[in-house]
């Protein structure tokens, strides 16, 4: 008899929700002393981060010469208010990342920080919103944080209680319901040579359609559709992603085309840490939107929330005007083009779990409270020596109301090499697409490959 009920209990709790969703009076909270996305909507204790008044709004910019940075005089007017180099790294020190303080030392007469004044730009649909303040009293993680439960559309966990909930965030975190966008990337050697390795992307952010459920997702959060441009050698090489909700239910569905072969396979794993397409060796897969897919390999704690000086509203770094040349430099990115601020982030740890591989022992993650967006990753070998560092360059759609890349960098400070990736200046403008779910079938990516 003390058996049975001993069993039982244990069987309820392997069962019960390994984090629950908060209260009505805590859920209340949105919208007023937090933003609708969860965020602290006050300013901090000296003004230096402002708060936060709707974000920004505007219509979609025509296209042009200066697409994107003449659309946003009162942000690219900005000056930076200083500059963080190796002459006063010992003056910011508190308020930069392993990483960052790294590459100021590695590269002392060319790396910088320009410092500009902080921007609340991150805001989202109003339907995003309401599904957010939903989501807070509803949503659940269950199979050790592996299964998200209970959500449709926004963030599931705005008043975040664990790591395993803050990472969900940004994986389901809005950009848009489905857009084309242009992903090129450059594997910059030590000399700063690079070849182009372009890639046009469908995605249908099957989560994020305002007429998503949790009941019609069918287990999937994300479609994705990846189609190889140049160089020619892999011109034709499409990969097919369906990411699903629940990854101990079902993991990640992947499907490769082969122009060589003419037919579409069922991948052997496009996940963890094999190597990213067009990347040389440079990132693994679950780094692609500086982190992506299954999160069981790692136990993941807060460490707490922080102001840093993080990578924000990257417009200078997108202009249409600029050749890839002008943006990749030897030994890193042209920082005279990026933009940082002075952020609220989460701190997050993720550390492998025992009888698990990776290739990364640890990495700490900092993700800006405002969009669920992960800014900057500090990523660690076997022997807890820092291996790469790695920045999201962030600018907000307004007229998408979505946060999206403006590039993003991952340095190798073994190999003293660097990638490139999430560029788009000399490719089309990212477009809006309502994509139907059959145009990411096996069958409909046979068509269009043999096309």
């Amino acid at each position: 008899m003390y058996k049975r009920l001993w069993t039982l209990s244990l069987a309820l709790v392997i069962a019960a929700p390994v984090h629950a969703k908060v209260s009505t009076d805590e859920a209340a909270k949105l919208g007023g002393s937090l933003t609708p996305l969860g965020a602290e909507r006050g300013a901090n204790a000296d003004g230096s981060i402002p708060a936060w008044d709707g974000g920004l709004q505007m219509s979609r910019p025509a296209e042009g010469k200066e697409r994107l940075p003449a659309s946003y005089p009162t942000i690219t007017g900005d000056k930076p208010l200083f500059t963080i180099n190796k002459g006063n790294l010992a003056e910011h020190r508190d308020k930069l990342t392993p990483g960052q303080i790294t590459l100021i030392e590695k590269f002392p007469d060319s790396y910088k920080m320009p410092v500009y004044p902080t921007r609340r730009t991150g805001n989202a649909p109003d339907f995003v919103y309401e599904a957010t303040r939903k989501n807070a009293t509803q949503a659940t993680l269950e199979n050790d944080g592996e299964s998200l439960t209970n959500a449709a559309v926004g963030i599931p966990f705005p008043i975040p209680k664990s790591g395993k909930e803050v990472i969900w965030n940004h994986k389901v975190r809005f950009r848009g319901e489905g857009l084309r966008r242009y992903n090129i990337q450059l594997a910059v050697q030590t000399n700063g040579a690079f070849q182009p390795y372009k890639i046009r992307e469908d995605v249908r952010f099957h989560y994020n359609f305002r007429t998503a459920t949790a009941e019609n997702l069918n287990n999937v959060i994300i479609y994705f559709l990846q189609f190889t441009t140049a160089p020619a050698r892999q011109t034709g090489n499409v990969t097919l992603v369906h990411e699903t909700m629940d990854q101990v239910k079902e993991a990640r569905r992947a499907w490769l085309y082969n122009p060589g072969q003419r037919r579409i396979r069922r991948a052997p794993s496009v996940a963890y840490d094999n190597p990213g397409t067009g990347a040389d060796g440079l990132r693994t897969n679950d780094q692609l939107d500086s982190f992506n897919g299954a999160s069981d390999r790692y136990t993941w704690n807060i460490v707490g929330k922080r102001e840093m000086y993080m990578p924000y509203n990257a417009y200078k770094l997108v202009d249409s005007t600029l050749k890839y040349e002008d943006i990749a430099q030897r030994g890193h990115l042209n920082q005279d083009l990026t933009r940082y601020e002075r952020r609220r982030v989460w701190v997050l740890d993720s550390t492998l779990k025992e009888g698990t591989t990776h290739q990364y022992k640890r990495r700490t993650f900092y993700i800006d409270e405002d969009t669920w967006t992960i800014l900057a990753v500090d990523i660690y070998d076997g022997r807890d020596q820092l291996w790469r560092v790695q920045e999201y360059h962030p600018i907000m759609l307004p007229w998408l109301k979505a946060v999206g890349p403006a590039g993003a960098t991952v340095y190798d400070l073994q190999a003293n090499r660097y990638l490139v990736m999430e560029l788009s200046n000399e490719e089309p403008m990212i477009e809006e697409v309502e994509w139907d779910i059959e145009h990411f079938s096996t069958g409909s990516v046979q068509r269009m490959a043999i096309k």
